[in-house]
């Protein structure tokens, strides 16, 4: 092999070692929890909110969830 293409195989393991060794460490956080998340819940005798326009809610609550129906799969024939 020519000299230079030595040159260029150090040089690209030199700046390998060096990007693996400078790159950031990933910090070991725990797994969310449950409480981290702010989800629509559902619960009896909870008052339901009545405005107008568009507003942000914080903590809404479901009162009706469109209409939940199961339709049988569509089946095709081939040809005739």
């Amino acid at each position: 092999m020519d000299p230079i293409t030595w040159v260029y195989i150090i040089v690209l393991v030199v700046s390998l070692v060096v990007a693996v060794a400078m790159a950031p460490k990933p910090k070991s956080a725990k797994p969310p929890a449950l409480s981290d998340f702010s989800v629509p819940t559902v619960e009896d005798g909870r008052e339901i909110v009545d405005f107008g326009g568009t507003v942000w809610i914080d903590d809404p609550n479901i009162t009706w969830y469109g209409d939940l129906k199961v339709y049988p799969p569509i089946k095709a024939t081939g040809g005739k």
